[in-house]
């Protein structure tokens, strides 16, 4: 069974059609890329998903159960977690307190077991010696993997990372690109929604592609490349799918 399933999900704001009928699954273990211009739906797929939309079309099941329409909330609590293209940690805490409201308010987790999960999953991305600071104090790098932190620590097993490398350098790329591989390995499944094509060609297992909230290729990075209509509509040309961005 998929771990996450969307049938037919379609969003209308008024007038505007923002996602037509889009359908695919993510399995367990499996990084799925999600690819499209500026405006093709990526980022209200993600809401719809999560429940800060609701779809006037389609379903979402998650785990095998019908999820459309829940609550943010109620629907993190079930294993499902989202980051932020627009970083916004608690600035007033430290980066440690960050983690702490993952764990106890999306985890549920008891004080002292939330401690313990906290400080694994700072080890586990390399935040371990930020842990004190001030979260409006540390660099880009370091706040980006503190929302994956944050995600982590709400015990979610499925993770959506909406541009979770914008503002990294090539060599700050190459490191998240690593650490997404461990969160992999641990156990979870990903959708990572990215502009970076080097970042998004070489970590995904598969790659979907929405154009005008239309999804108009699926298929593995290799036949995502090679794929006329991703290249006229949203590429450009063949040599943009290999970009150094």
């Amino acid at each position: 069974m998929p771990t996450l399933q969307c049938r037919n999900i379609g969003k209308q704001f008024g007038a505007l059609i923002a996602l037509d009928r889009v359908s695919f699954e993510l399995h367990d273990r499996e990084i799925l890329g999600l690819i499209g211009p500026n405006g093709a739906g990526k980022t209200t797929l993600f809401n719809c998903i999560i429940g800060l939309e609701k779809p006037t079309a389609g379903k979402v099941i998650f785990g095998g159960t019908d999820i459309t329409g829940l609550k943010p909330h109620k629907i993190c609590r079930i294993g499902l977690a989202k980051t932020s293209q627009i970083m916004e940690p608690f600035k007033a805490l430290t980066v440690l307190e960050n983690v702490l409201v993952g764990a106890l308010h999306g985890g549920m987790l008891s004080m002292k077991e939330a401690l313990m999960e906290t400080e694994m999953i700072l080890g586990f991305v390399g935040l371990d010696k930020e842990r004190e600071k001030l979260s409006s104090s540390i660099s880009v790098p370091a706040r980006r993997r503190l929302e994956l932190a944050r995600a982590m620590a709400t015990g979610a097993k499925t993770l959506l990372l909406d541009e979770n490398m914008a503002g990294l350098n090539p060599h700050e790329i190459d490191e998240a690109l690593v650490l997404l591989t461990k969160i992999r390995h641990s156990g979870r499944s990903l959708i990572v929604v990215e502009h970076v094509m080097r970042a998004v060609m070489g970590i995904s297992d598969r790659i979907i592609v929405l154009n005008y909230g239309t999804k108009i290729a699926e298929g593995s990075p290799a036949e995502i490349a090679q794929n006329s209509l991703v290249i006229e509509a949203y590429l450009g040309d063949k040599k943009s799918l290999h970009g150094r961005n």
